[in-house]
């Protein structure tokens, strides 16, 4: 969601304290504003790489089961608080029981559960043969979201107002509208500052015959709120439409937009349906020295990996049911942390299985054993040119758990009396060269500080040690 500022007299201050807020792309009008499946990885998690890498990455939770669905989106306004509002293209129009305000922890609680990690492992000893066998085993190979007009000028504008109302500490308007320069008009009438080629932006919700979730706010509720941050905004409703629409959101865009898309489903991944969708490389050996700066590779990682695809295609970074997890980057959500996130379909027995989302949402039941929810973490990163069309989704019966992580393994440094104990050094120099290649592939860094972070010398020995002579004469 974009928000846009409300007017202010000119000499009032300097231009634009606040903080574009991106949340759907969706940000939404943002408106306008005012591994391999069957085998345990079993890995030592040591880090990860989470939303706050990605500089205001625009975050929205969506939980979705056949034509149900609840939407949450993380506001990251920053600025004056009388200059915050939201427009979001909704295809239903919205009850004051359909929106809900949400707590920012939800998001973050999902983030770092979903987050891409990294996961050590320390390699036995050579000269257990059994360990030894294991350790060459195939699975570890392939580690690696104002006042009104009188009637009449809203009418002759062909805007109405479907409803009207407060929720924590935003007031709400749901809108619709017969043509975009009437609503651009109304909008702007009504003390929202619009950006340039918003009547454009708007003609094709228009036409889909779609309304509009206005918020702005409150500002007695929110001083009585006590909260210092806006809180997420939250609503449900059934529609078959399945889709998050990004292209408002890049009115005020400059540059590259990063949205990061948790759905949770009830039986598969989600992916788009009218763009390419793609795994990121994952589940490869890096060298040990990535430890201390995973947030910088995974970051040059997605970077170099956005660019080749140039910005046109959605990234998976996270298929898995969410009672579990292996290794662990945060703890599996509870049930009452899932319904916070809007999954509706955590019912206990005796549950009216037709009750409508919202309600469901509102009135969480315990539920107890292993809960019947995939989370499919997607990130987008998009311009206006490579994004031409909002994100349509589908889900999918693929159950192929998938999560980019990245495994450091270290050498075995005991005392090695034994026959193997050669072949192991030979083949933990391979090895390392290997995972040195493996890091400049996926960053696109030089190879020497590569090799460096391998344990190697940058001429490709063992680092400490004198290189080889013949080296030095065929590099």
């Amino acid at each position: 969601m974009v928000p846009f500022p409300l007017p202010k007299p000119p000499a009032a201050r300097p231009q634009a304290p606040w903080r574009w807020m991106k949340t759907l792309g969706l940000a939404a009008l943002a408106a306008l504003a005012l591994a391999p499946p069957a085998q345990a990885f079993c890995g030592f998690y040591v880090g990860k790489a989470d939303s706050r890498l990605f500089n205001q990455a625009s975050q929205v939770i969506l939980a979705r089961d056949g034509n149900r669905t609840v939407i949450s989106m993380a506001n990251d306004y920053d600025g004056p608080l009388d200059e915050f509002a939201l427009v979001v293209p909704v295809p239903v129009v919205l009850g004051r029981d359909q929106v809900h305000v949400g707590e920012a922890a939800t998001f973050a609680r999902i983030d770092a559960w979903s987050a891409p990690r990294l996961a050590e492992y320390h390699d036995p000893s050579p000269c257990d043969q059994a360990r030894r066998e294991m350790l060459s085993a195939p699975r570890l190979a392939r580690a690696a979201a104002p006042a009104a007009e009188a009637q009449d000028a809203r009418a002759a504008l062909g805007v109405t107002v479907q409803e009207r109302y407060t929720v924590g500490e935003y007031d709400i308007v749901i809108l619709s509208a017969t043509q975009s320069d009437g609503l651009q008009t109304w909008l702007s009438s009504n003390g929202y500052r619009l950006p340039p080629n918003a009547a454009q932006a708007l003609a094709p919700y228009i036409r889909q015959g779609m309304k509009f979730f206005v918020a702005k706010v409150n500002l007695p509720a929110q001083a009585r709120s006590g909260q210092t941050r806006l809180r997420p905004l939250q609503f449900a409703y059934e529609s078959r439409r399945f889709m998050l629409p990004l292209r408002l959101g890049m009115l005020n865009a400059n540059g590259p937009q990063d949205l990061i898309v948790y759905a949770l489903t009830r039986h598969g991944r989600v992916e788009a349906s009218n763009y390419r969708t793609v795994k990121l490389p994952a589940n490869l050996a890096l060298p040990v020295g990535v430890r201390a700066e995973f947030g910088r590779f995974y970051q040059a990682l997605f970077e170099r990996q956005a660019a080749r695809e140039g910005h046109r295609v959605v990234f998976t970074e996270h298929f898995w049911n969410m009672a579990w997890c292996d290794p662990c980057a945060a703890d599996p959500l509870s049930p009452q942390e899932l319904r916070a996130a809007g999954v509706f379909w955590l019912d206990g027995p005796g549950q009216d299985d037709r009750a409508s989302p919202q309600r469901r949402l509102r009135a969480p039941s315990p539920v107890t054993g292993a809960a019947p929810v995939m989370l499919t973490r997607l990130h987008v990163r998009y311009t206006a040119e490579t994004f031409p069309e909002d994100l349509m989704l589908t889900e999918t019966s693929d159950q192929e758990n998938f999560q980019t992580r990245y495994v450091l393994r270290n050498a075995y440094e005991g005392p090695m009396n034994c026959p193997e104990a050669a072949a192991y050094r030979q083949e933990l120099q391979e090895r390392r060269e290997s995972e040195a290649r493996q890091l400049t592939e996926l960053t696109g860094w030089p190879l020497a500080p590569s090799r460096r972070q391998a344990g190697l010398a940058e001429d490709g020995g063992s680092a400490g040690h004198r290189s080889a002579w013949w080296r030095k004469l065929w590099p």
